[in-house]
């Protein structure tokens, strides 16, 4: 649980062991619904025309948060995804997935797909996506982590270090928009679930080869980042992972 700070108010999780612990230097993305894009700054914001939020990650790395607006998305599946925005006819929305991206057997599939749950309208009007703000946790949707495949496995052991066999799944792996496993494979963002994204193969182009992403809750953060001596973290198995990592990476470069 987390502590409380001087005000009484509960204190953020505090990640750096976990970073430290597994390696992960890429900074942590926050998806946020805020009413007021100021305090995210600095901003950029998609070009004219079909512009992923992958497309983004760069900036991300430096500091910048992507704003989207209902006016200004980017994407159309972003525009429909987070703000109710169509772009095309259902017919036609069906036959680019299913017959042109050849995603799905059939477009009846598809269409049970499309009709499952597949949008989280913005309820303030602003998504953000950017370098987690401990500050601005009240407009915080999901934290998502870039990691590499070692990354990865290690955080899906830590999502599942407090599950009993009994427990929800506590990682799903989405099928998706980019954007949209950030958030709308989660039924409420008051549990503790995980997904593993970044694998729709339309926005793997815009990140490096070896980068997925994991993404969860509040909850689940909080979990992750409550992980102490005890758990794997601290353990053999991933300090001789991490040591074979180094003695191939020192190969590489002799």
């Amino acid at each position: 649980m987390s502590a409380e700070n001087e005000s009484g108010m509960a204190a953020q999780p505090d990640p750096r062991v976990l970073l430290e612990r597994l390696h992960i230097e890429q900074p942590l993305i926050g998806l946020y619904d805020a009413p007021d894009p100021a305090p995210f700054e600095p901003l950029v914001r998609p070009a004219a025309g079909r512009t992923c939020m992958w497309t983004f990650y760069e900036d991300w790395l430096r500091g910048a948060t992507a704003h989207f607006t209902a006016d200004q998305f980017g994407c159309g599946g972003f525009g429909r995804t987070y703000f109710g925005v169509e772009m095309r006819s259902r017919e036609e929305f069906l036959s680019f997935l299913a017959d042109d991206e050849g995603l799905r057997a059939s477009r009846e599939l598809m269409g049970q797909w499309v009709d499952s749950g597949t949008t989280r309208p913005s309820r303030l009007g602003n998504m953000l996506i950017g370098p987690w703000r401990p500050e601005l946790d009240q407009y915080l949707l999901t934290i998502t982590f870039l990691v590499n495949p070692d990354q990865l496995s290690a955080l899906v052991i830590g999502a599942n270090y407090h599950s009993a066999p009994s427990d929800p799944d506590p990682v799903l792996v989405p099928f998706g928009a980019g954007c949209g496993e950030m958030c709308v494979p989660f039924k409420s963002l008051d549990v503790a679930p995980a997904t593993i994204g970044a694998t729709d193969i339309a926005m793997r182009q815009y990140l490096p080869a070896d980068v997925l992403a994991f993404t969860v809750t509040k909850p689940m953060f909080r979990r992750l980042c409550s992980l102490d001596e005890r758990s794997f973290l601290f353990k053999p198995f991933l300090g001789r992972l991490q040591k074979a990592r180094a003695r191939q990476a020192g190969k590489q470069t002799d």
